[in-house]
C-alpha cells in the first residue's frame, strides 16, 4: 500500500493545484486517484488504480524511491553490529518492495503484503527470485494465521494513507501482527494535534503514534524527528513474552 508522505520520504505535504502537472508535482496522480476513490466511499481502492496506471506509464507512484526508507536503515544500523537479527518479519503496505527486500537482507524470513494486486505483481517482477513472500492482502481482513505471528512488524506510512476515521482500526490491525517477544517499528509523517492533515496523507499526531501501544503492546521509543521543514515519527513497540 504505502501512502503519500513528505519531502524525500516519497511525496510532499503541500497540496497541489487541481490541474497540477504530475511531472512537476509527483503527488498529483496519487491525490487525483485518491479523491476519486474517496468520493466512491472506497478508501483503499486508489492504490490499485495508481499502481496499475504506473505500470502503463499513465501515473507516477510518488513514494517509489527505489531505496529502503532512510529511517528504517538508520534504525537497523542502530540495533548493533549484527543488526536486528533473524526471525519472521511482516512488512505492511509493502508497495514496490524496497523496504521488504531490505528487511529480508537483515536475515528475516519476510512476508510483505499490499492491498494492491498490481503492486504485488510489480514487486515480484522487480525482484525475481526474491526470498520475500509477496502477497495481496487487506489490512482490515488479513489472514487469520498472521495474528501474533511475527517477530518484527514494519509499518511505514501506511496508516497515514487512510482517512482519519480509519486510523484507530488500522493501528489495532497492525499491532495485532506482533508475536509475544516481538517488535513493531512505525515510521510516519507527523503533525501537531489539530493541525492540517493534507488529505491525503493524513499524517499522525503524537496521540495516534502512542495509540500503537494497544492490544498488549508497550512503547519502547518514540522519536519526534524534525529537520528541513519535515516532521516525522519513528517509534518502536514491544509485546512482552
Amino acid at each position: 500500500m504505502t501512502g503519500p508522505t513528505s519531502g524525500r520520504d516519497r511525496g510532499t505535504d503541500a497540496a497541489p493545484a487541481p490541474d497540477a502537472d504530475p511531472k512537476a508535482d509527483p503527488d498529483a496522480d496519487a491525490r487525483r486517484l485518491a479523491a476519486r476513490s474517496l468520493a466512491a466511499d472506497d478508501p483503499t481502492g486508489w492504490f490499485e488504480h495508481l499502481y496499475a496506471e504506473s505500470a502503463t506509464g499513465e501515473a507516477i507512484v510518488p513514494w517509489d524511491s527505489r531505496t529502503p526508507h532512510v529511517l528504517l536503515v538508520e534504525w537497523a544500523a542502530g540495533r548493533g553490529p549484527g543488526g536486528p537479527g533473524g526471525g519472521r518479519a511482516l512488512v505492511v503496505g509493502a508497495g514496490l518492495g524496497d523496504d521488504a527486500e531490505y528487511v529480508a537482507g537483515l536475515g528475516y524470513d519476510t512476508v510483505a503484503f499490499d492491498v494492491s494486486e498490481s503492486a504485488v505483481r510489480l514487486a515480484r517482477e522487480r525482484f525475481p527470485g526474491s526470498a520475500v513472500d509477496y502477497r495481496a492482502a487487506d489490512l482490515f481482513d488479513p489472514p487469520a494465521g498472521w495474528r501474533h505471528a511475527f517477530d518484527l512488524v514494519v509499518e511505514i506510512m501506511t496508516v497515514q494513507a487512510l482517512p482519519e476515521e480509519l486510523h484507530a482500526r488500522a493501528t489495532a490491525g497492525v499491532a495485532a501482527f506482533v508475536r509475544p517477544g516481538g517488535t513493531l517499528l512505525v515510521i510516519a509523517s507527523g503533525r501537531e494535534e489539530g493541525g492540517p492533515a493534507g488529505a491525503p496523507p493524513w499524517p499522525l499526531t503524537a496521540a495516534e503514534i502512542a495509540a500503537f501501544a494497544t492490544g498488549g503492546l508497550t512503547a519502547e521509543t518514540i522519536e519526534d524527528l524534525r529537520d528541513d521543514g519535515r516532521h516525522r515519527w519513528r517509534a518502536t513497540f514491544h509485546r512482552p513474552l
